[in-house]
């Protein structure tokens, strides 16, 4: 069975910058697999198009560009915020705005996602909205495990079930 919209594909990679020989970002071995549902873009597009046709028992190797990964870094993604808006009682927790500290933010929509501190002023402090990898070349090795069918329920969920998948 090859890798075509709608099979869960069971891969174990490892994830290293720019080259194969790159420094080491993850790695899959030695622990669970990754399971995904192919074509309902949980992953990355260019991860997914380099994956297409391979089956169970094929390796691949392959690069994707920052900007097809998870963006280039932006500038404009660096925020200052007011320092006092991280009070609490007054006073700002011991450690919350250390450096690189990842922040779980909420916007006045309703909307959370992350700021990493990037730097800390005396009234001010700058958050970096960039998605950690943003800027990154990736470089994917590794071998497909297994390819099946998705069950109707992964598909409705949108996820795969059971080992190396979502538990209910």
């Amino acid at each position: 069975m090859v890798i075509e919209t709608n099979k869960v594909v069971v891969v174990h990679y490892t994830l290293t910058q720019d080259t194969a020989e790159g420094e080491q970002i993850e790695s899959t071995h030695g622990s669970e697999p990754l399971a995904f549902i192919y074509g309902v873009g949980m992953m990355i597009p260019d991860f997914e198009s380099q994956l297409e046709g391979l089956k169970a028992g094929d390796t691949f190797a392959f690069g994707i560009e920052a900007a097809n990964a998870y963006g280039e870094y932006d500038e404009n993604a660096l925020v200052e915020v007011p320092k006092n808006m991280f009070e609490s009682d007054g006073k700002i927790p011991d450690g919350l705005l250390d450096i690189g500290n990842v922040l779980p933010l909420t916007d006045q929509q309703g909307n959370h996602f992350q700021g990493k501190v990037a730097w800390v002023g005396l009234d001010k402090v700058k958050l970096d909205f960039n998605h950690p990898m943003a800027g990154v070349n990736l470089y994917f090795t590794g071998n497909v495990e297994s390819v099946r069918d998705a069950e109707p329920a992964e598909l409705e969920h949108g996820h795969v079930h059971g080992a190396g998948g979502h538990h209910h």
